[in-house]
Parts: structure tokens; sequence; C-alpha cells
């Protein structure tokens, strides 16, 4: 069955991406079927992961799959390259076959976090093994011509660091805010911006994600949203953190904001779609 759109994954961005595209979309998912539709798929069964592609035969691949427990990755590396990295590979090899045009989602932990504010042309040099794989699959999605790296950062929907605030804070519960800054984005205005780019048919790597902001004062920020006096204290690690986390992944969205006309980065914009469950 041919399909403008073919989703990989159906976590948090992948189902706002499946939302937004509805019925010109297919996609797999893994752990839950979200929509109750979609083909389950293991991606680091390869041969299975090329069929399926060429068998869909979609205009535009989205790959939203991903790893992104940064300590598992740590401890499970095999794992973790499988599905960060080798994936991509022959998701590009079924691409190349079919001339999809293809998004490798990427991520700012690719950096050190040395500096903040990172550009697309940057030096890369990561810091774990999370942004060591993502940085393989990005290798590999740029091998192809017709493909678009989109690098983002702290992607959130019902999962993450501010819905975790939204929580607490609902709750009257003490908030410990890793210190050190990044550029949250909410899966709903990234997925727009997805869109967007795929009609304008965008190559090469192109920052799309948040304002810098510490954590702490997110948090702050989330609390006069919601009105709560809250108990926040920032911490220089988390006690049971087994990998290495960037001080400053924070990314230059400016290339972006040059094409996208339309608020995707606001931290007011991208509040208004935090999901609570």
């Amino acid at each position: 069955m041919k399909s403008k759109y073919l989703i990989i994954g159906s976590g948090q961005l992948g189902q706002e991406l499946i939302n937004l595209l509805n019925n010109d979309v297919e996609y797999t998912y893994h752990t839950m079927d979200p929509f109750n539709r979609g083909a389950y798929l293991d991606i680091t069964n390869f041969d299975l992961l090329e069929d399926h592609i060429i068998k869909t035969m979609p205009e535009v691949i989205i790959n939203t799959a991903a790893l992104t427990d940064v300590d598992k990755c740590e401890t499970d590396r095999n794992m973790a390259l499988k599905i960060n990295g080798e994936a991509v590979k022959h998701i590009i090899r079924a691409a190349r076959v079919l001339g999809s045009y293809v998004i490798q989602i990427s991520t700012d932990y690719v950096f050190d976090g040395e500096k903040g504010l990172y550009k697309e042309d940057d030096l890369v040099n990561p810091i774990n093994y999370y942004g060591l794989t993502k940085l393989i699959g990005e290798s590999y999605a740029l091998s192809y011509d017709d493909s678009l790296v989109i690098r983002t950062s702290g992607i959130f929907r019902h999962k993450g660091f501010i819905p975790f605030v939204f929580s607490r804070l609902m709750n009257e519960k003490e908030i410990n805010a890793y210190k050190g800054y990044y550029s949250p984005i909410s899966a709903k205005k990234l997925s727009e911006a997805i869109f967007k780019l795929v009609e304008k048919r965008k190559t090469g790597i192109i920052n799309v994600a948040g304002e810098r902001i510490s954590r702490y004062d997110l948090a702050i920020e989330i609390a006069k949203h919601l009105n709560k006096r809250p108990i926040i204290k920032e911490v220089d690690n988390v006690s049971n953190w087994i990998a290495k986390r960037p001080y400053d992944s924070s990314l230059d969205i400016s290339k972006a904001k040059a094409i996208l006309d339309f608020d995707f980065y606001s931290l007011k914009e991208n509040l208004k779609y935090v999901v609570i469950k």
C-alpha cells in the first residue's frame, strides 16, 4: 500500500505527527500503539525494517524512533547502537531504493555542553553514549542527499522535565532542577515545524528547538504560569544518574526562525501543549 508519510516510532513526537498528518500517514510502533492502527516493528530487525519501508512505499520517512534513556544507553551500548545508529543505515538503504525523502530526528546531546547556543556547523563532541549513537545515526542519514537531520532538545508532551515540574507543582512537592541549560520544545510545536520543513524539502542539518533556559528558571516560570509557590533546588547532579550530561546543550535556532514563519520556539507557546496524565 502506497502512503505519502511513514512515521517510524509512536512516542511523544510520533503521536503528534500522526495526529497532524491524520489519514495521510502510516506508522510503526514497538511498545504501544496509541491509535490502534499502526504496524508493529522492531527496528533492530533490519531485514524486516527495510522490507516494511519498501512495501509501504512512502514519499516521506520520518524517523522518530530512538532509545532516549541516556543512562540505559550507557549500560546497554549494543542496543543503543542498533536503535540510534545502525537502524538509520537501513532506513536510508530502503529510502535510496524508493527515492523517499528522509527526516532523521537527532539531539543537542551530540555536543559537549561547554559553550551552548550551538549552531548547525559547530564541532560535535558527545560526552555520553546516547549522544555518540545519535551522531552515528546522523552520519548515516547525511550520507543520503535527500535527507534532513533535525537536532532538537528536551522534547516534551506527557513525559520529560516540564510535565514532571507541572505534576510536582500541582502536588506541592519539592523539585530538584539539574544545573545547566537546554532548549526544550513541545512535541506539538516540533511536529508542526517538521511538517513545514517537509513541504520545503530542506536537506542537511537544522536546529529546531525552544528558547535557551536553565531548568531552574524553567521551573520558576512554570510556577508563575500555574500561580504556585514552588520549592525548587538547583543541583549539580542527580544521584542515580550514570551518564554524564552536557552543562549547556542549548541550540541556536536562528536558521529555523529564518525559514519557518510561526512561533515554534517561545516558552509561553510551548507550555500550552503539556499533557498531564
